[in-house]
């Protein structure tokens, strides 16, 4: 059996065994509804709970009582700008501004505000995917509302200037939310220094289970009001009702806890890994390029372009190298990558192009092997071609 290599992280983690050991007793043995303190069963999950909730929010330098969970960062992002923005504490504020290369869970709440009348302002990024803070100056006005700016780009992995545009926001009497979902254990957040009001964040993208996530909200529920996505029994204190997922939180906050450890030098072996893969296949293929290299960008992050290859050819010719052809959430989608064309790729380069994106499993024979295979792909398409 061919052994397989994942550079894929970006897209999904796979949940660590710790994580999972943590997560198996409250299938069956701690099965209690949190909810209920009146017997055993629901006060043990109901610590559990908050236990996570606090290694969650030791990640990100929160208080665990400014943590609310969701089914992950798209709901989280969603239920931040909708929030926001239905609360009924708008101020006749109407302007939303968010950048050009957001993943979709941002970018299409926005798209939905804007029929309901909100204007909504897209700021540019340079070629290496970071945003233009003159622009952000101009655009955050008086009139805004919400300012909604990722972290980390899920597709060239740039690194927004956050606490800049925190401070801009904020001159101007404007809320920010950052989604986090690509930078939570992979590099180091402290919500309070960065200076957001809100902050998504996802367990399935730092070795935790599928389908839970958080919300960061600064001061707690009291400071922010929220109109909530979801209504019923008033759960996580009124703002997303449902019988809380135990199992996953507290696989969530095992990841968590676990990531936060080593995060450092895991960071740096990381970025050691991916700076040789680019370099070997640089070495070989002379004229890709890697898109945002020279800016600030995730340690595991990679996506190249193979100028007159096709990326999904090139994919299908690695069977056991496994990566993406830009955002994992943009599959099927006959436009090419809208991060791509931000930057300044022109088409028929942006669909040249792969990302890869490593993690806690990868190898430096992962790597030695994956750029073989790569290079060695991508030779051969350019003789047919």
């Amino acid at each position: 059996m061919k052994k397989e290599i994942y550079l894929d992280y970006n897209a999904t983690t796979p949940c660590d065994q710790r994580v999972l050991e943590k997560m198996l007793p409250f299938f069956t043995e701690y099965y209690g509804n949190p909810s209920n303190g009146f017997h055993k069963q629901g006060r043990i999950t109901a610590r559990y709970v908050e236990v996570a909730r606090e290694q969650i929010a030791a990640l990100i330098g929160a208080n665990q009582k400014e943590i609310i969970f969701t089914a992950g960062a798209t709901e989280s992002n969603n239920l931040a700008i909708f929030g926001i923005t239905r609360s009924g504490s708008n101020n006749g504020r109407n302007r939303i501004v968010t950048s050009a290369i957001e993943h979709k869970s941002v970018l299409n709440p926005c798209h939905k505000l804007q029929e309901e009348g909100y204007e909504v302002i897209y700021l540019p990024v340079d070629s290496q995917g970071c945003v233009d803070l003159d622009a952000a100056k101009e655009a955050i006005n008086a009139n805004t509302l919400l300012v909604s700016v990722q972290f980390a780009n899920n597709e060239i992995g740039s690194i927004q200037p956050i606490k800049e545009i925190s401070e801009i926001a904020h001159d101007r009497g404007a809320l920010l939310h950052c989604d986090a979902a690509q930078a939570a254990g992979k590099v180091k957040l402290d919500v309070h220094d960065l200076g957001v009001d809100l902050l998504s964040v996802s367990a399935h993208k730092l070795y935790g289970p599928k389908g839970i996530g958080a919300l960061f909200i600064a001061g707690g529920v009291k400071s922010i009001r929220l109109e909530p996505l979801i209504y019923g029994g008033g759960h996580e204190s009124g703002v997303r009702s449902g019988t809380q997922n135990v199992p996953s939180i507290v696989g969530f906050g095992e990841a968590c806890r676990i990531v936060a450890e080593s995060l450092d030098e895991e960071s740096s072996r990381i970025k050691t890994l991916r700076d040789e893969l680019e370099a070997r296949l640089i070495a070989r293929i002379p004229n890709m390029y890697i898109n945002g290299q020279k800016g600030y960008r995730l340690p595991n992050t990679s996506s190249m372009t193979f100028p007159g290859i096709d990326a999904d050819a090139l994919l299908f010719s690695l069977p056991d190298v496994m990566m993406g052809n830009g955002s994992a959430c943009n599959s099927g989608a006959i436009e090419p990558s809208h991060v791509l064309q931000a930057i300044g790729v022109n088409r028929e380069d942006a669909y040249s192009t792969i990302r890869a994106s490593l993690g806690r499993f990868t190898t430096s024979e992962d790597i030695l092997e994956a750029s073989e295979k790569i290079a060695q792909a991508v030779e051969n398409l350019q003789s047919i071609s």
